[in-house]
């Protein structure tokens, strides 16, 4: 009886080794989070919530801070039709360069190309023979240099020019070549004209021009037949409609 005494309470504190020991060994093959949560408890509330908010090693998102500039985009009338005037000075062949003055319409076929009649005026001097000699080779009528052609135009440099720094307005370089009249010395001479110009557009319905062209056509008003360039120079506006 005195030994079953003794070794009952060791059988009990064996058991209590051995569940100790296997539940230590279980717990082994836990993750770390899991052994925590198990802890249970204050102190594994509060290793939750680190873990959840002071992770220091994630990648922190900056939001760019950029200041959006307002930009307006300049705009020409969906207008295809220009009509304006103009006015220059021609250098009339053997007769001088005198004020010619005119007016002009333009169809715009796409961004690049347009086409464009003119009609103009002017009137020419005295050769250089008329003034030595005081012979009259034209009478006045007969000295008004009058024409019309239509012609199509290529626009080569279409893009913007920079008046300081706040203030870009449109503009294009442009060519041109057409046929056409012109009405001097008596005659209706066939001509053919060809130049180039620049536009610049103040407001999105009107274009300033700054152009050269010469028309050349055959002339025998001297007693030689030869082909008489007549160089132009004008500047104009016109309005879009």
């Amino acid at each position: 009886m005195e030994i079953r005494n003794r070794v009952l309470p060791l059988i009990l504190l064996a058991c209590l080794s051995g569940c100790a020991t296997i539940q230590h060994l279980f717990h082994r093959g836990q993750p770390a989070q899991a052994q925590t949560a198990s802890a249970g408890g204050p102190q594994g509330e509060a290793t939750d919530q680190g873990l959840g908010t002071g992770d220091q090693n994630a990648p922190r998102v900056i939001e760019p801070e950029v200041e959006r500039r307002k930009v307006t985009v300049p705009k020409i009338r969906s207008q295809n039709f220009e009509v304006g005037g103009y006015f220059g000075t021609l250098n009339i062949e053997d007769f001088g360069a005198h004020p010619v003055y005119g007016v002009q319409a333009a169809y715009h076929v796409s961004e690049d190309f347009f086409l464009q009649a003119e009609a103009g005026r002017s009137k020419g001097g005295l050769t250089s023979f008329e003034t030595l000699s005081n012979i009259q080779l034209l009478t006045d009528s007969e000295r008004w240099f009058k024409y019309y052609d239509v012609s199509v135009g290529y626009n080569v440099l279409p893009g913007e020019v920079y008046l300081g720094r706040n203030l870009a307005l449109i503009s294009a370089f442009y060519v041109l070549g057409g046929v056409g009249s012109t009405e001097f010395g008596g005659d209706q001479k066939f001509t053919v004209n060809f130049g180039a110009g620049y536009k610049i557009l103040p407001a999105d319905w009107i274009a300033v021009h700054v152009a050269v062209e010469d028309r050349v056509f055959n002339s025998d008003l001297l007693g030689v037949s030869k082909l008489a360039s007549n160089l132009e120079a004008h500047i104009g506006a016109t309005v879009f409609f």
